[in-house]
């Protein structure tokens, strides 16, 4: 009878669990909405969501705003390059040019701490600095999700 009880109560969890709950866009959703943004519309959104993060004075501003937008070009570039390669039906990187990207993606993500490191005061390079970690560890986590659903 504890046994009867104890599954019920086992299948009841379960379902509540499985209910379908609408969950945050992938990549590709969030990919999707931006697509049609120029760099220079991404640039400024992005600045000033950092000028309300960081409370940024007027030259601080044009310093990011500058920075972002050289990423944003940057990054809207690459996009286009891996969509064309992606239509071509190209191979996947080989090992070689993997560790060439992973590198200048870690080169790119020191220089910006350079950077950022001049134009801001320590208080507000802290909060930055705590804010990348804190999308780094959801990038992570968001593509171990994606790992998990391919199986």
């Amino acid at each position: 009878m504890k046994k009867l009880v104890l599954i019920a109560i086992a299948l009841v969890t379960l379902q509540a669990v499985a209910q379908e709950r609408k969950e945050r866009p992938d990549n590709r959703e969030r990919a999707e909405r931006f697509k049609d943004m120029s760099p220079e519309d991404m640039a400024t959104l992005h600045t000033k969501k950092m000028v309300l993060h960081l409370d940024l004075n007027e030259s601080q501003q044009k310093e990011i705003q500058k920075i972002n937008l050289e990423n944003a070009i940057q990054r809207k570039n690459m996009m286009e390059a891996r969509k064309a390669r992606m239509e071509s039906n190209a191979e996947k990187p080989s090992k070689e040019e993997r560790l060439e990207m992973m590198n200048k993606g870690l080169d790119h993500k020191i220089a910006m701490k350079a950077k950022m490191k001049q134009i801001l005061n320590a208080d507000q390079y802290e909060k930055w600095s705590k804010s990348q970690e804190r999308m780094g560890d959801k990038q992570k986590e968001m593509h171990s999700k994606e790992k998990m659903k391919k199986g």
